[in-house]
């Protein structure tokens, strides 16, 4: 089993994870050792930011960073009372609070966000202060960064990182080559500044059929598998028994995103594919620091395209916000944060991530502390705070999340759907069959019934069809409903509702071997390749922290959906196509959904997981468990808990989205 990182390196950060740690009472003896042994108001302490490129794997610099670079850096600020707010949310709020309301409570100080913007204002460097009093956006130079910071920046040409289909691609960058450092005065009431490198480590979860997966019988007939439009899952997945009564109108929905949308994609779409009446609807592009550039198929914009599609084609009476950023650190967390400020989403989804283990890489460079995703999760807590529905995919690489950006083979879940504040959407497989031709033959494959999505099922098709090996086939599709144990945030106390959180069965197909170090100058020992057996064992044992993903629906390309990208084009393939999943398509669709109830209902339902978790342990659960153990439910290792109501391939299960309305509505 490779459960090992959690032992090595997140023992002693889990307890300081955010709303973990318990009170500590302080007496008049502590407090005076304490006042003793803090630093001097000026004093340089390190601050906790993102994953350096200096650090990642094969990194080479080539030169300074020039010092007239503009660059945009977040501050983020440590929000008070924290950890009570992050009790109250994982427990179920029964009321919400404006934004003004959640700066006044939980919220930086004037004065502290005063002392930064000043000192900042004195190496020339520009702010702006969302109205959360958490966030503080920073552009400058490189060089006003480094003389406030304390650091030094560099130039470098950084590798494609992780396996072939998943990888963040080679990138050449500029990154810092420490952590920063600000005077305790101002560090102390700073939790992480982001932006230090203008590395792209976000990758979108989406994928595709190709021309060894694609069944030589597919079509393009829209209601298809393959071909499904947000109307199949309405109807598969029970909302569409709402629409009599709501599609959303009166709400609006956000999408986060890191790659441009196509103007007027979703409106062709929506009009002219899915068949969809919709009127006086609005679609607002919001550019967050600067946007992320023109539509581009290599840099995500399909990603984006679907998202606005399937959210809106699920709610078709509701308006969306496209908050489109940077691939970023900065860029991702201030998309999330002007969504909170704004406060107008009313329901709120993103698709894109990356593995804890390359956030685990760069504690053990020095770089960062969990401070890192604890950032995110402060995002996470104004959302819910404010009564926003939160929605992040799994991820694709089954339970090998790291294989796609570190290239590690240990079992590993994705961020931000591992944190205990945002509901995180899994991935299955519907029914399907067809025929797999390739150079070596054909072969039969036929799903007979919902299963988690785990591309292992696909491996004998593949290896004898394109006249491969097993092994080979197997390595080269390690393609699944992203899921497992999150080995940096804890269990929440929903999970604690349900059987099946802490423990699980595996089909133990493949076993991580040729363990290396994967970070330059840092003894951080990762497996990265694999042994394949044919015919896994299956083993089971317990897991301790937040389980991932929380719910689940189709999401496996074989059965998956209709895509009207038409930057795709340019790129050399048509508008429209079929063959599209991943995880990234049931984000978005729970965040549709989420539009349709809120209008059903006449109020926001805010963070799906108290209530979704409290439901599923009753008798009448609105949710679907698939529970069993077996190589036909598997995401690549993690298959059902059999009489346990959560497993880590698919979450609770499959939702019945009417009757979840209607256990809301009670």
């Amino acid at each position: 089993m490779a459960f090992a990182i959690r032992s090595r390196l997140w023992a002693g950060l889990a307890a300081g994870a955010l709303a973990v740690a318990a009170p500590v009472a302080v007496t008049a003896s502590t407090a005076t050792a304490q006042a003793a042994s803090a630093p001097g108001p000026n004093t340089p302490e390190k601050v906790a930011t993102g994953v350096l490129a200096s650090a990642l794997p094969g990194a080479s610099a080539f030169g300074d960073t020039s010092l007239s670079t503009p660059e945009q850096v977040s501050f983020i600020l440590k929000e008070r009372g924290a950890a009570q707010l992050g009790a109250a949310v994982t427990t179920g709020l029964k009321s919400y609070d404006s934004v003004g309301q959640f700066a006044a409570k939980y919220g930086q100080t004037a004065d502290v966000v005063a002392a930064l913007t000043s000192y900042l204002a004195s190496f020339g460097i520009k702010v702006t202060v969302y109205p959360g009093n958490v966030d503080v956006s920073a552009s400058g130079t490189a060089g006003e960064f480094d003389a406030a910071l304390s650091v030094k920046q560099m130039n470098y040409h950084v590798p494609a990182q992780g396996t072939a289909g998943q990888e963040v691609p080679a990138q050449t960058c500029y990154s810092a080559t420490t952590a920063p450092r600000l005077p305790y005065h101002l560090s102390q009431y700073v939790l992480a500044i982001l932006g230090l490198t203008n590395y792209a480590p976000f990758v979108s979860h989406t994928v595709h059929l190709n021309s060894t997966t694609k069944p030589s019988t597919a079509s393009t007939t829209p209601g298809t598998p393959g071909n499904y439009l947000p109307s199949d899952f309405a109807s598969n997945y029970g909302l569409s028994s709402l629409y009599g009564k709501s599609n959303g109108a009166g709400e609006t929905i956000g999408i986060v995103t890191l790659a441009a949308v196509d103007p007027g994609a979703p409106e062709y779409f929506w009009k002219n594919v899915a068949k969809i009446a919709t009127t006086n609807r609005t679609v607002t592009v919001d550019n967050i620091d600067g946007g992320p550039g023109a539509p581009s198929d290599a840099a995500g914009t399909g990603e984006t395209d679907l998202d606005v599609e399937q959210s809106g084609g699920v709610a078709p009476g509701a308006d969306l916000i496209v908050y489109q950023a940077p691939n970023t650190d900065p860029g991702f967390a201030d998309a999330f944060f002007a969504a909170a400020s704004q406060n107008k989403a009313d329901t709120v989804s993103a698709s894109w991530g990356e593995s804890e283990t390359i956030v685990a890489a760069a504690v053990a460079a020095g770089q960062e502390t969990s401070a890192y995703e604890a950032a995110f999760d402060e995002a996470f807590l104004e959302l819910a705070d404010q009564g926003q529905s939160v929605f992040a995919s799994a991820g694709d690489a089954g339970a090998y999340d790291a294989s796609g950006d570190l290239g590690s083979t240990n079992l590993s879940v994705d961020t931000p759907g591992d944190s205990p504040y945002i509901t995180s959407a899994g991935g299955t497989t519907l029914p399907w069959s067809g025929t797999i031709t390739g150079t070596a033959g054909s072969v039969k494959v036929s799903v007979t019934a919902q299963r988690a999505w785990g591309w292992d099922y696909l491996w004998t098709a593949i290896a004898a069809t394109s006249g491969t090996t097993y092994a080979d086939a197997a390595q080269s599709y390690v393609v699944g409903s992203g899921g497992g144990f999150s080995v940096v945030e804890p269990e929440p106390v929903y999970q604690r509702l349900v059987s099946g959180t802490a423990d699980y069965h595996g089909e133990q197909y493949l076993t991580p071997t040729d363990y290396q170090s994967v970070v330059q100058g840092v003894n951080f020992v990762e497996p990265t390749a694999w042994t394949v057996t044919a015919t896994p064992a299956l083993v089971s044992g317990s897991g301790s922290g937040r389980a991932e993903p929380d719910v689940s629906a189709d999401a496996d390309p074989e059965s998956g959906y209709l895509l009207y990208e038409p930057s795709a084009v340019a790129a050399g393939g048509a508008a429209l196509q079929g063959g599209w999943g991943g995880t990234s398509f049931v984000a978005p669709q729970f965040n549709g959904s989420t539009a349709v109830i809120d209008a059903y209902l006449g109020h926001r339902v805010g963070l799906w997981n108290p209530s979704l978790y409290s439901f599923a342990a009753s008798s009448t659960s609105p949710v679907t468990p698939l529970s069993s153990a077996s190589i036909n439910n598997d995401n690549v290792f993690y298959t059902g808990n059999p009489g346990e109501k959560y497993n880590e391939a698919t979450g609770l299960g499959v939702p019945n989205l009417a009757k979840f309305a209607a256990d809301l509505g009670h």
